[in-house]
C-alpha cells in the first residue's frame, strides 16, 4: 500500500500536477517586478508600466499602471513587496483596494519605509 501510494505521489510530482500551480506563482513572484496573484491570471489584469525612483533619503518609490484587461469592473488589491540586495522581503505594504472599470488604467504608488529595499514586486489580487 505504502509503495503505491509513493508511486503516485512520485507520479504527481513528474507530471506537476500536484501543487505546481502554487508552487509556479511563488516563484515568479520571488523573480518578477510584477505579479497577479490566486485565480485573477494574466487574463484579467496586466502591468503595462512600472516606474522606479530613489527618493533624495534613499527610499525607493515605485509607480506601477494597472489595466483592466476585460470588459466589466474589476475590483483589486494592490500591495508591493519590497527587497533587500539579496531578495529579502524587508518590507511589505499592506493591500489597498483598486477599482478598475471596464478596460480602465489607474496607476499606483509605493514607497518603501527604508533605504534598504533594492528590489521589489507588485502584488494583484481579486478583492475578498
Amino acid at each position: 500500500m505504502k509503495t503505491k501510494l509513493i508511486l503516485l505521489l512520485s507520479v504527481c510530482a513528474i507530471i506537476g500536477g500536484c501543487g505546481a500551480p502554487v508552487a509556479q506563482q511563488a516563484a515568479a513572484a520571488n523573480n518578477s517586478t510584477f505579479v497577479a496573484l490566486g485565480t485573477l491570471g494574466a487574463r484579467t489584469v496586466k502591468c503595462t508600466a512600472m516606474q522606479e525612483t530613489q527618493l533624495t533619503d534613499g527610499r525607493l518609490k515605485v509607480r506601477a499602471n494597472i489595466l483592466n484587461l476585460i470588459n466589466k469592473r474589476v475590483d483589486l488589491q494592490v500591495s508591493c513587496s519590497f527587497k533587500d540586495e539579496q531578495g529579502f522581503a524587508i518590507d511589505t505594504t499592506p493591500f489597498q483596494t483598486l477599482i478598475l472599470d471596464e478596460t480602465a488604467q489607474e496607476t499606483v504608488e509605493f514607497i518603501s519605509l527604508n533605504a534598504q529595499a533594492k528590489y521589489y514586486t507588485v502584488r494583484v489580487r481579486l478583492a475578498r
